[in-house]
Formats: structure tokens, sequence, C-alpha cells
């Protein structure tokens, strides 16, 4: 299997610093499928497909875990967050390979209770047998030695890193200081202690968190794409 296995690529070259650049090219070739539809849960089933399927990644008792972006109080027509049709989808096909336990988390921005449900995940994961919607437990962070270009070690969430099958879902959109957030920076999702003390070197500090913590799969969420004010976006629903 590839380092990393990506459903859509785009535009990174400018988000990153030469010495991270240079490292994230010096990787194995990800492997690259695109699909494009109206029906978000049979575009993320044709993409798989263009893979050789979720088999390819998950194997029978597999804890499969999917981080979604939840991280902000949105509606999905506001696109802030991962569609909620997305992540099902992908918990289903992560099912139907024969994963034990589906595990779905995020270290939330705004009020995870709220995130959950404006997010639309809580709702289209209701009912699910062998999928659970987690909230982050602040106990269960460990310090994890990286030894990277700019940080030595940092906590991480240990279900993320525990997990048989990672899979980063991430949303394509607007960052105001990235300029555009895919599925390295998605993974703060998981990093603990104070995250905004790596904005000052975003690029290595992204590319050093993913050198200990790596996706099986990543699957870009592109079904509509926040454009200005990101990474949230416009006002909160009432």
């Amino acid at each position: 299997m590839e380092r990393r296995t990506f459903l859509k690529l785009a535009g990174l070259s400018s988000l990153f610093a030469e010495g991270a650049f240079r490292r994230l090219f010096a990787a194995p070739q990800p492997t690259v499928a695109v699909a494009r539809g109206k029906d978000y849960a049979r575009t993320t089933r044709s993409a798989l497909a263009l893979l050789g399927g979720m088999k390819r990644f998950v194997k029978p008792g597999d804890v499969v875990v999917l981080k979604p972006n939840m991280g902000w109080d949105r509606t999905p027509a506001q696109a802030a967050n991962t569609h909620p049709l997305v992540v099902r989808a992908l918990a289903e096909e992560a099912l139907a390979a024969g994963a034990k336990r589906v595990k779905v988390f995020d270290r939330t921005c705004n009020d995870e209770r709220r995130c959950y449900v404006q997010s639309g995940i809580s709702d289209a994961l209701k009912g699910m047998k062998g999928v659970e919607l987690k909230f982050i437990e602040n106990e269960r962070f460990r310090r994890v030695p990286i030894k990277g270009a700019v940080l030595p070690a940092w906590e991480l969430y240990d279900e993320a890193l525990s997990a048989d099958v990672f899979i980063n879902v991430p949303v394509a959109k607007h960052h105001g200081l990235s300029r555009l957030t895919l599925g390295l920076k998605n993974v703060m999702g998981v990093m603990g202690g104070n995250r905004g003390s790596i904005h000052r070197h975003l690029d290595d500090a992204l590319a050093d968190i993913n050198s200990v913590l790596k996706s099986h799969l990543t699957v870009i969420d592109a079904t509509r794409i926040l454009t200005d004010h990101g990474p949230q976006g416009g006002a909160r629903p009432t």
C-alpha cells in the first residue's frame, strides 16, 4: 500500500515552504482518483471503486477511524465541515469491507455538541451498528516523539494512533492563513495541547505531525467549497 492514497489533490505547492515541499515529494507518489456527481454518497463510492474499493484498505476485524472535519458550528450548506453523506458512505463501505468498528471524532474549535449536530454528521450516522460517534476525551492524548523540523514531540489522540486504518476525510476550503486546507491540515483535529502555537511555522509543523500520524486513505470532500472567510465561513446558524 502507498504511504498516502488521495481521492483528490490540488494546489499543494503554494502551501509549503521549501523544506516541507521537498519532504512531501520525497515520499512515494500517491494514487489519485477523482469522481464527480450530484449524488454525494454515490460519488464517494465511485471514487473508492476507482482505487479498487474499500477492501483495498480495510480488512475483516479492523478498527477504522474516520476523521472528518466537524470543527465548526456550521450547517452542511455553509461548507465549513465535511459533508455528512460523504462520511456515512465511507462508514458503510468500511463496515461492508469487514471493519469490526468504525470510530468518528474530531477535536472541534466551536462547542463540540453543537458542531456534531449542526454538521449533520450526528444525524447521518444515527442508528448505524458498529459506528461510534465519539467526543474527544482530553485524558486520551499522549505525547509522541516526532523529532521533526520544528516539533520535537506533540500530544496526539491515542485512538487515532492505535487504529488499524486511519481515514482522513477533510473538506476542501479556504483558510485565512494557509489559503487552502486539505488533508494535511485536517489532522489538527487529533492534536492536543495549544494547536494555535504551530501557526507560526504551520507548513513544517503539519509535515512533522503527518510524518508520525499516517493516513491510509485521504478522501477530500469537494462537494461544495468555501471560497472565502475560511476556515469557518459566515454567520453561525441560530
